[in-house]
């Protein structure tokens, strides 16, 4: 590579590495703001919809940008839970892989063979999106439960017709219909996790979306970018960090070690908030509680002396992945399922962004700037 020091940068008036501070799109599906600590969907804070709200209602929100009465609330509920069954060809790709398959290659897999099995597939109309964006978040905990299933030699339970998606989905994975408490868990989960303005992966739908292609290809390839650790794996990295801990170690040394060695803290800091995470607060207070009715309250009082270890040392804040991590794990899910999970919530921000730009498209083209030479001598491979 050579110096850049001939190219006129009067040319890209906004370079950036990583888009940091560059605006792509516009939206209505939701605004954070960094230094406040605050996050709203389609007009709503966050802290309102989290303890008040149910996960059906928060797609409904992102999808048509207003709450639904009781009527559109009781006919979503419905078509979500009629539209659980997976085809049988794809139920068997999920039976016939291989056990130590990563759960969001087989997510990301199935998800794109389902387009095969969707009559409405390759219509992009805005009705046929809305109904493939129901069909799609219907069948992603089905396939998510029936994979770790599979794995764990278990029998793959077909999906309830009845209930919430985070009813059905804990009981699809667990083999036992969920209480209460479980359910509510879950379903604020789901919430929280629904739609974080333009982060990789709703990007990478946009973007995907903007060619004109289908809403399967689109989520396949924001599911590409949640996999990728930098994105969607922290909270996983983050339990895997806790359990190897043992009881009798030193926590805050342990940290204050890791920082010495310049090695990363998963879940500590956000490229949008400045503040508390306004997601992990609502976490924070779920972790707590679940982890003593589990017998795991050293799991939360760990977190609780990393999170005063960091604060004190770097003044940085947990983010969303910090406590989910120990909230799942406090569920029973295996921490290589977190990711999945993330997906399973964050498909409703990703079709609602899909609607949204199909509905004012336009091709996503940026720049590149150039560092390499230019008009260098060809020579036969002889000459070389």
């Amino acid at each position: 590579m050579t110096s850049n020091e001939n190219i006129d940068l009067s040319q890209y008036p906004h370079i950036d590495r990583g888009l940091e501070g560059i605006v792509a799109f516009s939206s209505r599906k939701s605004f954070i703001d960094g230094a406040k600590g605050e996050l709203i969907y389609a007009g709503y804070n966050i802290d309102d919809l989290a303890p008040k709200s149910t996960f059906e209602e928060v797609c409904f929100l992102l999808w048509h940008e207003r709450l639904p009465n009781a009527d559109e609330l009781k006919s979503l509920h419905a078509d979500l839970q009629s539209n659980r069954e997976l085809p049988e060809i794809v139920e068997n790709y999920i039976k016939s892989t291989s056990p130590k398959s990563e759960p969001m290659a087989v997510l990301r897999t199935a998800v794109s063979m389902l387009a095969d099995f969707d009559d409405e597939a390759r219509d992009v109309s805005p009705e046929a999106t809305y109904r493939k964006s129901i069909r799609i978040t219907s069948k992603i905990p089905t396939i998510i439960a029936a994979f770790d299933r599979m794995r764990n030699g278990k029998e793959i339970l077909k999906p309830l017709s009845e209930g919430s998606l985070a009813f059905d989905f804990l009981y699809m994975l667990n083999g036992e219909r969920p209480g209460k408490q479980a359910e509510k868990v879950m379903d604020m989960c789901l919430i929280l996790h629904a739609e974080h303005g333009m982060n990789a992966s709703t990007f990478t739908c946009r973007s995907v979306c903007a060619t004109q292609s289908d809403l399967h290809a689109a989520v396949a390839g924001a599911m590409g970018s949640l996999k990728g650790p930098l994105h969607g794996g922290a909270n996983t990295a983050v339990m895997n960090m806790l359990l190897g801990l043992d009881k009798g170690d030193d926590i805050a040394a342990f940290i204050k070690e890791r920082l010495a060695k310049k090695q990363k803290v998963m879940g500590f800091g956000h490229r949008v908030y400045k503040t508390f995470d306004p997601r992990a607060y609502h976490l924070r207070k779920m972790a707590g509680a679940l982890a003593k009715e589990v017998n795991m309250e050293y799991l939360y009082e760990w977190s609780e002396t990393i999170v005063k270890v960091m604060k004190e040392e770097k003044n940085i804040d947990p983010n969303v992945d910090f406590f989910s991590a120990t909230v799942y794990y406090s569920m029973g899910i295996k921490p290589d399922l977190y990711t999945c999970i993330f997906a399973m919530s964050r498909i409703s921000g990703w079709t609602a962004h899909y609607m949204e730009q199909a509905a004012n498209n336009r091709l996503i083209r940026p720049r590149q700037l150039y560092l390499g030479e230019k008009n260098l001598e060809y020579k036969s491979v002889d000459e070389r």
